[in-house]
Parts: C-alpha cells; sequence; structure tokens
C-alpha cells in the first residue's frame, strides 16, 4: 500500500514554487469573478488562494498536510484554510467553484474525490483542475523502479500516485453526473531550479513514500543513481528537466434544469 508523503513547507515553497506558478496559467480557465465561493482542493501553502482572493472571490483552502496549512495560515492569515481529507471531506458550504492545482494525481481513490466536489458545489457550479496525466514523470518513475530493484524494492507498490488518461479521469466525472465542458492532456517539460541540485530537491520533496525505511545514507545514494541514469535525458544546458504530462479539465455540475432536460444528474 502506498505512504503519505511526507511534506516540508519550507522546501515545497523555496525550491517547489513553479507549481503555484504554473498554476496561475488555470486562471483563465477558471476566470474567478469577485463574490463568488471557491474551494481550493489540495491548496498547498495556500498562494493560489491568495491569488483567487485578490480577484474578489471568497476562498477557503483545503489541504491533507497539516505542515502546508499551517505555512498557508501563517502566509495569509486573513484567509480560510483546513485540514482535510478530500476522499471525505464534507461542508454545508455550496460553492460557485472547486479549483485544484497539482494536487489530484496524489489522491488514489479518485471516485470519492470526485463525488465530494460533487456535493461541495452549487447546482451549475464548475471543477476546474490542472493534475498530472498518464505518463508524467514516467522516465523518473522507471529509474526509482530500476534502483529501488536493486535493494529489494518494489517502486510500483509504493508510488503515491495516480495519473489517469484522459479518457480515465473525464468518464469518472460524467460517471458522477457532471458535463465535462473542456479537458486537455499535453506534455509540459519543467525545469527545475539550482542547476545540478534541481532532481534532489524534486525527489526529496515528492518522493518520500518510495524510501520508507531507508537511511539518510541510502535515500542520498538512490537520489545518486537515480539522478546518473536520468542526466543523458533529463539533464539540459545545466538544468534539470522533468518530464511533465498534464490532464486540464473544466466540468459543470449539472443544474436541476439540466435534468428536467435529460440530463444525468446524480
Amino acid at each position: 500500500m502506498a505512504q503519505t508523503n511526507q511534506w516540508n513547507a519550507g522546501l515545497y515553497d523555496t525550491k517547489m514554487n513553479f507549481v503555484s506558478e504554473y498554476g496561475k496559467e488555470i486562471m483563465d480557465w477558471l476566470l474567478p469573478a469577485p463574490g463568488e465561493s471557491i474551494l481550493d482542493l489540495g491548496c498547498g501553502t495556500g498562494d493560489l488562494c491568495a491569488q483567487l482572493s485578490l480577484a474578489g472571490a471568497n476562498v477557503t483552502g483545503i489541504d491533507f498536510s497539516a505542515a502546508m496549512i499551517e505555512a498557508a495560515r501563517q502566509k495569509y492569515p486573513q484567509l480560510a484554510f483546513e485540514v482535510a481529507d478530500a476522499h471525505t471531506y464534507r461542508t454545508d458550504v455550496s460553492y460557485d467553484a472547486v479549483f485544484s492545482n497539482a494536487a489530484l494525481h496524489w489522491m488514489k481513490r479518485p471516485a470519492e474525490v470526485v463525488e465530494t466536489i460533487w456535493l461541495a458545489l452549487t447546482p451549475g457550479g464548475r471543477f476546474v483542475a490542472e493534475f498530472g496525466g498518464h505518463g508524467n514523470c514516467g522516465q523518473i518513475t522507471k529509474a526509482l523502479r530500476t534502483v529501488l530493484a536493486r535493494k529489494g524494492i518494489s517502486a510500483d507498490e509504493r508510488s503515491p500516485w495516480y495519473f489517469p488518461s484522459m479518457g480515465e479521469y473525464t468518464t469518472l466525472l460524467e460517471k458522477q453526473g457532471f458535463h465535462v465542458v473542456l479537458a486537455s492532456h499535453f506534455d509540459r517539460p519543467t525545469v527545475m531550479a539550482d542547476g545540478d541540485l534541481g532532481l534532489s530537491h524534486w525527489l526529496n520533496s515528492f518522493c518520500s513514500p518510495f524510501f520508507a525505511g531507508l537511511s539518510s545514507d541510502e535515500i542520498q545514494q538512490v537520489c545518486r543513481d537515480v539522478a546518473r541514469l536520468l542526466r543523458p535525458a533529463l539533464f539540459q544546458e545545466g538544468n534539470w528537466v522533468l518530464d511533465y504530462k498534464r490532464i486540464r479539465v473544466i466540468a459543470h455540475k449539472k443544474s436541476e434544469n439540466d435534468a428536467l432536460h435529460g440530463g444525468a444528474a446524480r
């Protein structure tokens, strides 16, 4: 069974800040309006919640990581944040939109998350998200699989990620009753900061489940071996460029009026 990632909020903010920077791109898909209520699912340290708030939205951020939420509260004390599991989260608030960036691929029971989103939305509300799609970080996963196998560890058994195809995920949404408006599955090569150290920062931020039970020295050796395997393909002009593949999606919760006219609202 996959284990929970051990999040370091400080490392995430200083070395993985590309996550929030890329997340700003999907604001053009969300188009937050003044006065709207928006739920940020997997808000991390709150940077995109702050952007939504600047647009005039009333935003609430939830994240499974207590460390992330504590950092978000310190950075943006004027905003509402809550430690919560998106698989089981329930709220009495009806949101105009649910937004998620770089979080859904950490949630390995996606049908439960889709139900959470559905229940949180007001009829006619919209769901806008970006997350890892099929093949995301495929070369990195292959290298981890090779290196950990030498230690008798199955990387596949420890993987914390869910990287669906676009068809797989939109089918989940439609089964719940959503109307999928737009969906895209695309390559997004992603440059890491700090030159040669970039891959190490990424592995330390996102791969702790793979390293469970290993000593600090063993983890460092695994990271060096993974880097050695990946360098010919992913180290370019002095920087690590990781093989990201993303899904973006917009879906609407059908209103009662839609249901009366033949929609499959649940």
